[in-house]
């Protein structure tokens, strides 16, 4: 076998391990996110909230790279949960803001323990807390390039 054909090895590729990575923490958060009604596409919406308590969609897609026809119907279960509210901004109509409730807000004092509970699951012996911050910033960087790469095309 040749060094052309191992390009296309599995264990070659940088993909299959950030998407394996990705799938497995989702699992690990899975159970946790049950405990507060929460899908991990759910949580990620909240956290952006819990950040930055009035935004519009278009900003909450953005922060979390994803698109109107991926964020919006996340919004309209956490809406019918009663975790947040949609009104159409009064300056431009066409512009729709997001804010917390109460119940939305709340819920945030539940989740304050979700970052540790799962870095604590990775805490194995294999990798330390660390060296996870470390690869944690190295994901950002490798984020950024590539948002930046996508938005060019």
């Amino acid at each position: 076998m040749s060094d052309q054909a191992a390009r296309l090895y599995l264990d070659n590729q940088l993909c299959f391990p950030l998407y394996a990575a990705s799938r497995l923490t989702t699992k690990i958060y899975a159970p946790v996110l049950k405990e507060l009604d929460l899908t991990y596409p759910q949580y990620l919406v909240m956290l952006v909230l819990w950040q930055h308590a009035d935004l519009s969609v278009n900003a909450i897609c953005e922060r979390l790279l994803l698109e109107s026809n991926t964020v919006t119907p996340l919004l309209k279960r956490l809406e019918q949960k009663k975790l947040l509210t949609r009104r159409r901004s009064s300056d431009d109509e066409r512009r729709v803001m997001v804010s917390l409730t109460e119940k939305g807000d709340q819920l945030r004092k539940q989740a304050l323990s979700i970052p540790e509970q799962i870095v604590a699951s990775f805490d194995d012996g294999e990798i330390s807390e660390a060296e996870i911050r470390q690869f944690q910033e190295t994901l950002w960087t490798l984020v950024n390039v590539l948002n930046a790469k996508v938005e060019k095309m």
